[in-house]
């Protein structure tokens, strides 16, 4: 039979015998173009390599770091770490927040291995209503051995206590939930009882003109664009520098 009697005789259209192999070819079209788009990101988001040129530096009349400003910092990692790293910070600023995944990831893999000393800077900034109450929340839960666990809960619940008209009873959860004395806690909040400490903090920052959170020094070298790539990546290069 004919392929118009046929399609006369049933209403049929004709077959499309290529369809098959034109999709095919499609597909292996979109698989390479995604090869490809994965291949680029990978290299844009690729740490910098230590010794890349494109990392900050401290120019040579740049002076060491003011060590005993460290005092009213919080800080953990070895006191003779050859390696420093400080940061100032707002806990209620949402870069702080962002940044804070790096901050944690440093301690893990450089502070608690011994290689680098982590010191935590309070800087609350005036529009964050809620950033010294936060603070004092961290310091609180410090006074029985709960600072970290408390400071990341912090950065981790950030959306839900920021912009909160009352925020000590979700600190309190969060006390409770780490498993502290909520009544040692709360005397803590509702004295202030790190007000001073959290003000000399915030002192050391204006002391270094530091205005902006989060500021993030490797030594003396005041990191460029707070992400761990670049933190990661300068550490490593200080590290090995200390190391010759």
């Amino acid at each position: 039979m004919g392929e118009a009697k046929r399609r006369q005789q049933t209403g049929a259209p004709a077959p499309r015998p290529n369809a098959k192999r034109g999709g095919g070819r499609a597909w292996i079209i979109v698989g390479i173009t995604v090869v490809i788009l994965g291949i680029g990101l990978a290299l844009l988001t690729a740490p910098p390599s230590p010794t890349s040129d494109e990392l900050p530096v401290a120019s040579e009349d740049t002076p060491p770091f003011p060590a005993q400003l460290d005092e009213f910092g919080i800080s953990t990692g070895p006191a003779d770490a050859t390696v420093v790293v400080r940061e100032f910070a707002d806990y209620q600023c949402p870069a702080c927040g962002r940044f804070a995944d790096a901050t944690e990831r440093l301690r893990k893999e450089y502070v608690d291995t011994g290689k680098v000393r982590f010191v935590y800077f309070d800087l609350p900034l005036q529009q964050h209503a809620n950033a010294v109450p936060a603070a004092m929340a961290a310091r609180c839960a410090g006074d029985q051995d709960a600072y970290w666990p408390m400071h990341e809960r912090l950065f981790a619940e950030q959306s839900q206590w920021s912009e909160a008209e009352e925020p000590l009873p979700l600190f309190t959860g969060y006390a409770n939930d780490l498993s502290l004395n909520a009544r040692r806690f709360n005397t803590c909040m509702t004295t202030d009882l790190h007000q001073e400490a959290i003000g000399q903090s915030r002192q050391a920052a204006v002391s270094l003109r530091v205005t902006s959170t989060p500021t993030v020094y490797v030594n003396n070298i005041r990191l460029t664009n707070a992400s761990w790539a670049q933190l990661s990546a300068v550490v490593e290069r200080e590290l090995k520098a200390a190391s010759n």
